[in-house]
């Protein structure tokens, strides 16, 4: 796993939101932040999922997090403004992003692929993290230390027969981190970086892969480390890289 070992507060005082929170590595990264001090800001779709993170965060002592509630497969540029102005108004500014939600698709033939679901897979893998990253510009540039977390795949990094609009997706996702980091380099203090799980007992993971045993791969407690790292300060200098969460 990733070689990092971070402070105990190395995310004291800092402000994160991450999609996809309810489940999975988006559960067990917002858990993490909150035990190293994060505000975290839980979004997702099903209200009832946030409820039991947000109340484990606080069981454990953690800072007392927030829930966003967002279907990112409908959600439009208008939600993306009022989610800006409300976190605005409660947090006046953002430390942090992680970009986990996603929606894997069909696996099948692109000469096959439902046009239909093509549209809700780039809504929720490429669509929902550049309105959000768009609109939340404005709270990250008020943090002095930002940092934007994207999330690919060995799918997106090498393009593999039958990922369909899911490895697109994420190949897609991977270079508008790569323009971010580019164009906002010079000019802010905010950086953008992916992450790579690689194999990770989810439960999207078990839909592609319905056959393997998940006790044979990496946990998503097991990979928190590189997390850890893009999120922190230890990670300041680094802008624009894919990082693999198992390497």
């Amino acid at each position: 796993m990733y070689n990092y070992s971070a402070p105990a507060h190395l995310l004291k005082d800092r402000i994160i939101l991450v999609t996809g929170a309810g489940d999975g590595i988006g559960k067990v990264a917002a858990k993490t932040f909150a035990q190293y001090g994060a505000t975290v800001i839980l979004l997702g779709k099903t209200i009832e999922k946030l409820e039991v993170v947000y109340d484990e965060i606080e069981q454990e002592n953690g800072p007392q997090p927030a829930i966003y509630p967002m279907n990112l497969e409908g959600a439009t540029a208008k939600d993306y403004e009022d989610m800006q102005i409300t976190l605005e108004k409660e947090f006046g500014r953002l430390d942090g992003i992680l970009h986990n939600a996603a929606l894997l698709g069909s696996l099948m033939p692109i000469a096959q692929y439902d046009m239909e679901q093509w549209g809700k897979v780039m809504q929720v893998n490429l669509n929902a993290p550049y309105m959000l990253t768009r609109m939340s510009l404005p709270l990250l540039e008020k943090s002095d230390n930002a940092s934007v977390i994207f999330t690919t795949d060995d799918v997106g990094i090498k393009g593999k027969a039958y990922w369909g609009a899911y490895g697109i997706s994420k190949a897609a996702g991977d270079n508008l981190m790569q323009i971010l980091a580019d164009e906002m380099e010079e000019n802010t203090s905010i950086r953008f970086n992916s992450i790579n799980p690689g194999k990770v007992a989810t439960t999207m993971r078990s839909k592609a892969f319905p056959g393997e045993n998940p006790n044979l791969i990496a946990k998503p407690e097991d990979i928190m480390n590189s997390y850890l790292y893009l999120m922190g300060a230890d990670s300041k200098a680094v802008n624009g890289q894919i990082i693999s969460a198992q390497s």
